[in-house]
């Protein structure tokens, strides 16, 4: 039978998680007694006479909060702030947490349930810590976990090796694993070289559509609709951005956490843009380009270790 409320905090108390498995050893540390006021905080805003906003929510309505808290959570990593990164994962556990009890507050699951069964994943997938079995390095703990998944847990192999990869991804993170998992096979480019030409054939691509596009009397050309030349655009562009994000993987760089910080660096430095011109009297506008340009290239000196 499942564990109810006041049991909810079993795995974090290091108590067996699964017949037949060693008990984990927690730290004198561990923060099964903060884990349980955070837990009896939710139940309170969830329960009659709590917060009217947290009792309207629901999974499906959260949805949009947990990609949101998760982004802002690697961005506190990436900037290195200790204070930061402990607030936003603080956000992530109370969406992690109240997303599991709501759960439980209709008869699914627990909480309990949520927290047992990640340990008695964790012990199970991993033989070489809590086992018997011996690895040699992390490639062979990744084909371990695969074949755990299947010859244990009983999960069904995949007809393509792609259908491991979530369809519920963002685009950018899902393409960056459609393509490591291709690259597993073999199906990947010799040398760095490849990579790059295929990047200038797709700009190459899109540029011919843009100049096919429209006539010298801005008519579409050869009888083409104005959606048929948007949607070969929006291909073409798209086949671009896959082509980027092969390169990053091709060189170990994380697609999001690269554009991630380039966002941070770009509103970083429009925002010098907007003081400059403010305090020259001058307003925002394209008919001010060339003075907005030569101020974003003063914030770029003004940084430390600037780039592009």
């Amino acid at each position: 039978m499942s564990a109810g409320p006041a049991e909810s905090t079993s795995a974090a108390e290091g108590t067996s998680v699964a017949e037949g498995t060693p008990a984990v050893e927690v730290p004198p540390a561990a923060p099964a007694s903060a884990f349980r006021a955070l837990y009896d905080v939710i139940v309170r805003l969830r329960a009659p006479g709590g917060c009217p906003w947290d009792r309207e929510q629901s999974p499906l309505s959260l949805r949009g909060d947990l990609i949101e808290e998760t982004y802002e959570c690697v961005e506190a990593i990436d900037g290195k702030d200790p204070a930061h990164i402990r607030e936003e994962l603080g956000d992530l556990y109370l969406l992690v947490t109240m997303i599991s009890y709501m759960h439980q507050q209709e008869g699914a699951f627990t909480v309990a349930d949520v927290l047992d069964g990640i340990a008695e994943k964790l012990i199970r997938r991993h033989p070489h810590v809590f086992g018997e079995t011996t690895v040699k390095d992390s490639a062979e703990v990744l084909e371990n976990w695969a074949r755990i998944k299947v010859e244990q847990e009983g999960r069904k192999p995949k007809d393509s090796v792609l259908d491991q990869v979530s369809r519920g991804l963002p685009p950018l993170d899902r393409a960056f694993k459609l393509q490591k998992k291709a690259a597993k096979t073999g199906f990947d480019w010799p040398d760095l070289e490849g990579v790059i030409a295929k990047i200038r054939e797709e700009l190459e691509e899109t540029r011919a559509v843009l100049d096919t596009r429209q006539s010298p009397q801005g008519e579409p050309q050869g009888g083409a609709k104005p959606s048929d030349t948007a949607e070969a655009l929006e291909g073409e562009l798209g086949d671009l951005l896959f082509s980027v994000v092969n390169l990053c993987r091709y060189l170990n760089v994380d697609p999001s956490v690269a554009l991630q910080r380039t966002n941070a660096k770009f509103e970083r430095r429009f925002k010098r843009v907007e003081e400059k011109m403010k305090a020259s009297g001058r307003e925002l506008g394209p008919e001010n380009f060339a003075l907005m340009d030569s101020y974003w290239e003063e914030a770029k000196r003004e940084e430390p270790g600037r780039g592009a």
